[in-house]
């Protein structure tokens, strides 16, 4: 039902609103977050299997790929004739994106990445999409060429054909039955020495060159590290406003609900609204006034993130970070 209704929003232009228009979108970032708000209001299912296809897996195509990936897959990413995932977290590193394990080796004989799983800590885990519907994978992976480490780079893996069978080299398991969002497929992803073409490396910020040469135009690994964790903050510019659009809603139906649920009342008298109790007023008002805080800084970060410059990418990240924990802790609230 998820995918379907996926597939419903992607038929209607909703799945490629912030790409470019030659690949069928409207580059308008604006409408995309609107999206995750809307969405936010009736089914958060829908919201998650919507962000990993067009949020995550579109965009790093969109913001760490090149115009030879974007003509190549993004129009077909944003009808979801291409059903992706985002495959960064492993089971032994999440946050901590630096260290991931998982290795992509630069083979010059077949001019293909090798990527591989090393062990089990390593593996992909809890990975939208890939349980089930996913085919293509953004595969962040510590990038080796001969004997040189470059860091971790995004690369894209096929995980499944046509057929729904996994491609030779990758296994993929089913997380299970969760605590909720039981909508999404999120899976765990295995690579047994899986080759690649050279050129499935998403190559906006470093490129590799026939013969293994590798190049960038930002000479520091730190600073190219954190530009290409920066272009996808979208992500969490999004997720922050999904959650206080959960939060608002809660809220609307409590506040409202406890205006007319009357309970108890002075003798020979009707009933009182709950409301009018003020343990119930504690309860549910500074969440509400903290509803409307939230509601403000995000359209603030919004903004700031829609019309970002390079110089300003420091703030909007950790504008993003901030709002994005503490939007989605209000909601669970």
């Amino acid at each position: 039902l998820t995918l379907d209704r996926c597939k419903e929003l992607a038929r209607r232009g909703y799945g490629a609103l912030s790409f470019p228009a030659d690949c069928g979108g409207e580059s308008d970032l604006g409408k995309f977050i609107a999206v995750f708000e809307e969405l936010a209001i009736y089914d958060l299912n829908l919201v998650v299997k919507y962000g990993v296809q067009f949020g995550l897996f579109g965009g790093s195509i969109l913001f760490l790929g090149t115009e030879k990936h974007h003509v190549k897959y993004l129009p077909e990413v944003g009808t979801l004739d291409l059903p992706g995932c985002f495959a960064m977290s492993e089971l032994g590193h999440g946050s901590n994106v630096r260290q991931l394990m998982t290795t992509a080796t630069f083979d010059r004989k077949s001019d293909c990445w090798v990527i591989r799983t090393p062990d089990d800590i390593a593996r992909k885990e809890w990975i939208g999409n890939a349980a089930v519907d996913g085919r293509l994978a953004t595969v962040f992976a510590q990038l080796i060429i001969g004997n040189e480490e470059y860091g971790v780079h995004a690369i894209l893996v096929p995980i499944r054909g046509q057929d729904g069978k996994p491609m030779p080299g990758v296994r993929i398991e089913d997380c299970g039955e969760k605590m909720g969002l039981n909508g999404v497929d999120n899976g765990r992803l295995w690579f047994d020495n899986v080759k690649v073409p050279r050129e499935n490396l998403l190559d906006r910020y470093a490129q590799v060159d026939r013969d293994g040469s590798y190049t960038s135009e930002i000479l520091s690994p730190d600073k190219r590290f954190f530009t290409m964790l920066g272009t996808l903050v979208g992500g969490r510019v999004s997720v922050a406003a999904a959650g206080n659009s959960a939060a608002k809603t809660a809220l609307t139906i409590a506040i409202r609900y406890s205006a007319i649920r009357r309970q108890f009342g002075p003798a020979g008298q009707p009933e009182v609204p709950i409301l009018d109790y003020r343990t119930h007023q504690r309860r549910l008002l500074p969440l509400l006034a903290k509803t409307y805080a939230l509601h403000f800084a995000l359209r603030h970060l919004q903004e700031r993130y829609i019309d970002r410059s390079p110089e300003s990418m420091r703030e909007v990240e950790g504008l993003a970070a901030a709002l994005k924990a503490t939007s989605t802790w209000h909601a669970t609230e």
